[in-house]
């Protein structure tokens, strides 16, 4: 019953500001119907979801606001990070972001625009990825452990829900390469197109947490261009990295 719950709780979050139906919520989790409904009822009960009945659609409650601001106090990052998304937006003149791990997904929790006009829309705050799909999770997932990594793409097949290029010796090749690299590279493998990089940023005990990432239009990724990038991407990333150690970090260029 807990499992259900948190399913259907992830599945109107990622849906947010918009809201969702309860037919999406049950597409989403694999529940039939009616059982997706009674159990957003039971939540909207205890406030935890609301239903805006003019439209039909479900959106998180207020119980998990105020939820939410007692855990920030301690996994909230978003501060710390802050400058280190702004100062990547502002050198390389792409959207810049922040995305956090929870359990087998990526959950972007910061995004800022730099000075080039036109952008990517694949990414914003509070969208959600699987490890592995959009850089951040591919950043991430390459830098687990060799066993954690192993088993994930084991009991993971992404390739009937994102394509050829996420299934499993797909997959496997992309980390090699990040892990060669450093950084991750997504060439428009959501959206045509679409190009996204990303660094991990890992917390005290050395774990991949987090993970900073651009994203713009493919013109704005050559090849030429990609290693300064990812240079910028790893510095951030280490001394975001340095920060949440508590060790003393360089000036933000």
């Amino acid at each position: 019953m807990v499992g259900r719950m948190a399913a259907v709780l992830r599945a109107v979050s990622s849906a947010m500001p918009r809201g969702i139906t309860t037919a999406e919520v049950a597409r989403s989790t694999g529940l039939a119907r009616p059982t997706a409904h009674r159990l957003l009822g039971a939540m909207a009960a205890e406030g935890f979801c609301d239903h805006d009945h003019r439209e039909g659609l479900w959106l998180l409650g207020p119980e998990m606001y105020l939820m939410g601001t007692v855990a920030a106090e301690r996994y909230d990052i978003t501060e710390i990070a802050r400058d280190h998304v702004a100062a990547l937006a502002d050198a390389t003149g792409e959207s810049a972001f922040l995305s956090v791990r929870r359990g087998e997904e990526t959950v972007c929790l910061l995004r800022a625009d730099g000075a080039f006009p036109i952008r990517s829309f694949v990414l914003y705050e509070g969208k959600r990825f699987p490890l592995g799909v959009a850089s951040a999770g591919l950043a991430i997932l390459s830098f687990l452990p060799e066993a954690a990594t192993e088993r994930y793409l084991e009991s993971h097949d992404l390739e009937p829900t994102h394509g050829s290029e996420h299934g499993r010796e797909a997959l496997r090749t992309s980390i090699a390469e990040t892990r060669e690299r450093g950084w991750a590279e997504n060439p428009g493998l959501i959206v045509e197109g679409s190009w996204g990089m990303g660094a991990a940023v890992f917390d005290a005990a050395g774990q991949p947490a987090w993970a900073l990432s651009l994203t713009g239009i493919e013109s704005r990724f050559s090849t030429e261009r990609r290693p300064e990038l990812g240079r910028l991407l790893m510095h951030h990333a280490h001394e975001l990295s340095k920060k949440l150690r508590g060790e003393r970090v360089l000036p933000t260029p």
